[in-house]
């Protein structure tokens, strides 16, 4: 992971990895779009709008649907109400998940659709492989980043399984929970509090450290040194399995798009696909039970296993796909055939 990939030349500003995927994504499923709406005889400038919209609103819906998983972390009694609401709405800190987003742009950017004239279900055609896109570049940022970490795994090697740095996500969760490697632990100079044995709980970062010691040179440097070696224990690498698997959606559903097809089922068959491999997926990473029997208010609970939040709501999505895959029946249209016709100015097919 890194964090930090550079710094601007004379002006100091910082470039987070995390951040630039998000852009890199942005921009990929922006220019396939464009591609796929002038291969359909559409405007592909109105695709731009629809970009900034599935952008704003996917954003606030991810990062919402992230902290209502993990509200426990985002209301933790030993931080000011301040400071969980700056830590819940901070998402260069990463955690934002997909599905919240995915739900919230998509009636956002139908709104939109109906607003402009856009043909409804080619468009949510056009949007498919263009969601993959975002979600492949959005995982390699979660991987830079050090958030939706994997589950804890031992025995595998890089770079199937990896460790990540002090003060990391993955680092908090694991000291946190107390499963941390005692090998791994902070200093005492470090740690923000101790529990009633002693041991070390919660973890200053660096910038803490300096501060805190910063009349205290000698013990500073000492500090920083050593948690400069630490890391958190081995975890499965779900950030770049995800990506991969997203990467790898996005070609399929361009090139069914590519094919004679009702309207509509390209979006379809991207939920039939997408959300069982994710379901599979989420099984590899360390996401809090949202229903099953050991969920918080044990909701479920007759389940034979948990479910977090992200799986429940890809069983409902796959089911979703399959009804909208015979509701978008039909004879196939010519959209996705390439033409030489101008594009309509008002974003409507230029039919031939």
């Amino acid at each position: 992971m890194r964090q930090e990939l550079f710094r601007l030349p004379y002006f100091g500003t910082p470039i987070y990895g995390y951040g630039l995927m998000l852009v890199l994504g942005f921009l990929g499923a922006l220019q396939l779009a464009r591609y796929l709406a002038r291969r359909s005889r559409i405007d592909p400038e109105l695709f731009v709008n629809v970009a900034i919209v599935a952008l704003v609103s996917g954003i606030a819906g991810a990062r919402l649907s992230h902290v209502l998983e993990n509200l426990d972390y985002y209301t933790n009694p030993a931080r000011s109400a301040w400071a969980n609401f700056i830590d819940a709405v901070n998402i260069r800190s990463g955690g934002l998940t997909f599905y919240g987003g995915f739900i919230l742009a998509t009636f956002c950017c139908i709104g939109y659709a109906l607003l402009k004239g856009i043909p409804i279900r080619r468009g949510m055609d056009i949007v498919a492989p263009c969601l993959m896109v975002g979600l492949g570049f959005g995982r390699v940022g979660c991987f830079l980043n050090g958030c939706c970490e994997g589950a804890e795994c031992s025995t595998l090697p890089a770079p199937i399984a990896v460790v990540f740095p002090y003060h990391t996500n993955p680092y908090e969760r694991h000291l946190d929970r107390g499963t941390l490697d005692p090998a791994q632990r902070p200093p005492p100079e470090a740690a923000t509090r101790a529990d009633l044995s002693g041991r070390p709980v919660g973890a200053l970062s660096k910038p803490e450290i300096a501060a805190r010691y910063a009349d205290e040179p000698a013990t500073r440097d000492r500090v920083l040194a050593e948690v400069s070696t630490l890391h958190s224990n081995r975890v499965l690498n779900a950030q770049l399995f995800s990506a991969f698997t997203a990467f790898l959606l996005a070609f399929f559903l361009v090139r069914f798009y590519a094919l004679p097809h009702a309207a509509g089922r390209a979006f379809a068959l991207m939920l039939i696909v997408e959300s069982p491999s994710r379901f599979v997926l989420e099984m590899l990473r360390a996401e809090p039970a949202f229903v099953g029997p050991n969920s918080p208010g044990g909701a479920l609970a007759f389940l034979p296993f948990d479910l977090s939040f992200s799986m429940f709501l890809s069983v409902w999505l796959t089911l979703a796909g399959v009804v909208l895959w015979f509701a978008f029946r039909g004879p196939p249209d010519d959209l996705t055939e390439p033409r030489d016709e101008p594009v309509a100015a008002a974003g409507r097919p230029a039919l031939a």
